[in-house]
């Protein structure tokens, strides 16, 4: 479907699947609990389990998190935009939907991302995403890998073609020790050494 569809799907509080750098994303308006919860229980995926808040510019996650202002933005920054999902402190527990159980903290992903994605997200700022898999299944690097139970719920897709398929490096940046929690698409020690770069100057 196109951006003005995919646009209405999500205002109407649908979700959506939107093709990212590493694999398709099952996304749902981040500004709002309920297209949450549903996106979730689509997934079959428990309320306590975090979501990523995704942008397609980290100023509008800096605009709506402000608190991530600092040292956590400098780091973004040198990461951002890529394959990343960051893990990073969340005080002013904003979007307490997306944290899973621990409500002060927040993963956030600012992908590069396909033209009609980076379209979408320009007119509804973040969606929250996750992988457009049931929970536990294979990451879809095509739209025929979307499970049936996913394709036929959504209120839009939007086909890129195959993407890499494998999904983002998550990196916890809420201790003074960056941690790799899932290496993916980028690998640990290339994305410790991007951090200790930035962390050194």
């Amino acid at each position: 479907m196109g951006v003005e569809e995919t646009v209405a799907a999500l205002r109407a509080g649908l979700p959506v699947i939107l093709p990212t750098d590493t694999v398709y994303g099952l996304c749902a308006d981040a500004y709002r609990e309920a297209p949450v919860r549903r996106l979730c229980r689509l997934k079959r995926r428990a309320d306590d389990m975090p979501l990523a808040l995704l942008a397609s510019d980290l100023e509008v996650i800096l605009d709506a998190v402000p608190e991530l202002r600092g040292r956590a933005a400098v780091l973004a920054r040198a990461l951002l935009p890529g394959p990343f999902t960051l893990v990073l402190p969340n005080p002013g527990r904003r979007f307490r939907w997306l944290s899973g159980a621990d409500p002060e903290s927040i993963g956030i992903r600012v992908p590069e991302l396909p033209d009609e994605s980076r379209a979408v997200l320009e007119r509804v700022g973040a969606v929250a995403a996750t992988s457009a898999n049931l929970h536990g299944g294979r990451d879809p690097a095509r739209p025929g890998d979307v499970p049936e139970e996913i394709w036929s719920a959504v209120g839009a897709l939007v086909d890129a073609g195959e993407l890499p398929g494998t999904p983002s490096t998550v990196v916890d940046l809420r201790e003074p020790q960056p941690r790799v929690l899932r290496e993916g698409a980028v690998p640990a020690a290339d994305a410790l050494a991007a951090i200790a770069r930035v962390a050194s100057e």
